[in-house]
């Protein structure tokens, strides 16, 4: 290995152990309590070097974003090749909810930690919208196949985010202690069953 590749791998190394470092303390304390030097203190380096690698920390927030949404899409795209948009939308549903049981950390980082006021909107959260478009994308082809026909594309992505995401949000936060007898992942899978044959009916 040569100097300039060494260098190069302790950079991107350098780089990953900062936005591990980061993601810890953004759940921990929120985005607005977080600071670099707090970041730094995580990692046992010094606040001023973090600099060289993210000019602040919205950077870093945006890059944790953006590294969550680039998982989720990657699994959702694996659906592409199905070619019944309801039996799509679905598995859509199923998918975004196992993402949440495997990527706790991620999910609330993407939806549930307070976000910065203004973030650039072809930053961090551009690519939540690519996730969305692709929820009503999908939506607006059941409709031309005679689905939820009567339904606004836009207020019934809404109500199908909203849903799916409540879903995982109890799962995430820990709010699902009063439903008794059944484990985290049986009441997120039969939930989502019980809103599929809702869909079924429509």
């Amino acid at each position: 290995m040569s100097i300039a590749e060494r260098k190069l791998e302790e950079k991107q190394e350098m780089h990953e152990r900062i936005l591990n470092g980061a993601r810890k303390i953004f759940l921990e304390k929120g985005y607005a309590q977080t600071s670099m030097r707090n970041i730094a203190s995580e990692i046992n380096y010094s606040p001023g070097s973090l600099y060289f690698y993210f000019k602040d920390k919205s950077e870093i927030f945006q890059e944790l974003h953006k590294e969550g949404f680039r998982l989720l899409l990657r699994q959702l795209r694996v659906l592409e090749k199905v070619a019944d948009p309801f039996e799509r939308l679905k598995a859509m549903g199923r998918i975004f909810i196992q993402f949440a049981q495997e990527n706790k950390d991620y999910y609330n980082l993407m939806f549930l930690v307070e976000e910065p006021e203004k973030m650039p909107q072809d930053g961090g959260f551009q690519i939540a919208q690519e996730a969305i478009d692709s929820l009503s994308s999908v939506i607006k082809e059941c409709q031309e196949k005679g689905k939820f026909k009567d339904m606004d594309t836009e207020d019934f992505t809404f109500m199908v985010l909203s849903m799916v995401h409540g879903i995982c949000a109890l799962f995430c936060k820990d709010r699902t202690a009063s439903f008794i007898g059944k484990t985290n992942e049986e009441l997120m899978e039969r939930g989502y069953e019980c809103f599929v044959a809702l869909l079924e009916k429509s």
